[in-house]
């Protein structure tokens, strides 16, 4: 499995969070919503220090990551991550 962001939301998150070299961002199941393979459960997104990673892309010293304890949601798909442009909020797409 692997974490692959766009350039839009590389941006997003330069421009909403602030994000620069060192932080880390990490994408978590979290109970509420629905997603395309867990209803009751959707994608969250926070700034946090890891713990145990179960995967990582590093981008521009940015580590964007997943906790081991979270790699059950993806259900052995990528993630990839955009910006719906309508709204101007992340999109989450689950990908094979």
């Amino acid at each position: 499995m692997n974490i692959a962001l766009t350039d839009e939301a590389l941006q997003w998150f330069k421009h909403e969070m602030e994000v620069e070299p060192g932080d880390t961002i990490r994408f978590y199941a979290r109970y509420g919503g629905s997603s395309p393979f867990h209803e009751g459960f959707s994608l969250g997104m926070t700034r946090e220090e890891p713990i145990a990673i179960g995967v990582q892309t590093e981008i521009d010293g940015v580590i964007y990551y997943i906790d081991e304890k979270d790699l059950w949601f993806f259900n052995n798909h990528n993630l990839h991550v955009d910006v719906d442009t309508s709204n101007d909020e992340l999109q989450y797409d689950y990908r094979t």
